[in-house]
């Protein structure tokens, strides 16, 4: 089997990747736009791996100003089959506990439309099936990979992804509590839907910070409350990502999940009547079903 090439988008606090050796920063343009930053290829213990950091390195861009179809498209376009995204979260249970992990199953999209969210359009139509909007497979790997690098893990859980910048008001995380969400942030939507469209394999590794507003016995979410968390547990982060890194390199099975077709009956528009600009723009993504 190939080796896989893994994407890393890293959140609040993952700004790089320690360790990887032949180096290289590639810079893209994409028809939607620039991505947060240059792309930094490398190798980690013999896995080439593609990092990304999702608000640019500085931290520069508001959750609603990263361009994602941009970031998508240029993890596809450099050959990446599994994106594990890396982001600080706010706890809305009792008992994931801010220095937790936790990998998500489930997404509640709370965002103002603000966000660009699928590769159609600009006649092309496409409908993709995303009731189970994570990778089962890669989220299996990186719970595994948590619990050996000895992280406190909690398996499975739905993210309730709000626009911000600004943290819930207290009514609002009373509101998502009474849902039964897990955890609250800022970006995995749309990434995970154009993950989908793009057929690679997306998993989250949610970083627990706070416990938002909503716990009476503890201090309300602040900005320095939740870097001093990320700063504990970036290292932890670090190490899932290379383990999983690894233990996907060494699976001796080929992929046995659906996202790598996800666009087989997906695409409504009869071929003959995309336009060759909407064509030419999605080639890297939607070319194989049209030959």
């Amino acid at each position: 089997m190939k080796q896989p090439v893994i994407g890393v988008i890293g959140g609040s606090g993952l700004y790089e990747i320690e360790g990887l050796t032949d180096v290289s920063e590639v810079v893209l343009e994409t028809p939607f736009g620039d991505p947060s930053d240059a792309y930094i290829t490398g190798t980690l213990d013999g896995v080439r791996m593609i990092f990304l950091p999702r608000h640019g390195r500085g931290h520069r861009l508001l959750p609603s100003e990263v361009n994602y179809r941009a970031n998508i498209y240029g993890m596809k376009t450099l050959g990446v089959e599994s994106i594990i995204s890396v982001s600080a979260v706010g706890s809305m249970k009792e008992e994931i506990v801010p220095g937790d992990i936790v990998i998500p199953d489930q997404y509640v999209d709370r965002t103002h439309g603000k966000r660009a969210s699928t590769f159609f359009g600009h006649g092309i139509v496409g409908h993709v099936q995303f009731a189970d909007p994570v990778c089962n497979e890669l989220s299996s790997v990186l719970v595994a990979a948590a619990q050996k690098v000895g992280a406190t893990v909690h398996q499975g859980g739905t993210y309730v992804c709000i626009e911000g910048p600004t943290f819930s008001t207290r009514a609002e995380s009373n509101l998502y509590r009474s849902w039964g969400v897990d955890i609250i942030g800022m970006t995995n939507l749309p990434e995970a839907r154009l993950a989908r469209e793009a057929e690679i394999c997306y998993g989250t590794v949610a970083l627990a910070t706070d416990y938002d507003c909503w716990h009476d016995s503890h201090d309300d979410v602040s900005v320095e409350a939740v870097i001093a968390i990320i700063q504990q547990n970036v290292a932890t982060a670090k190490n899932i990502i290379s383990t999983a890194a690894m233990m996907l390199a060494g699976q001796s099975e080929p992929k046995n999940c659906a996202c790598s077709e996800a666009l087989k009956f997906a695409i409504m528009t009869k071929k003959e009547m995309i336009p060759a600009e909407t064509r030419k723009a999605l080639e890297p993504i939607i070319g194989r079903y049209l030959k």
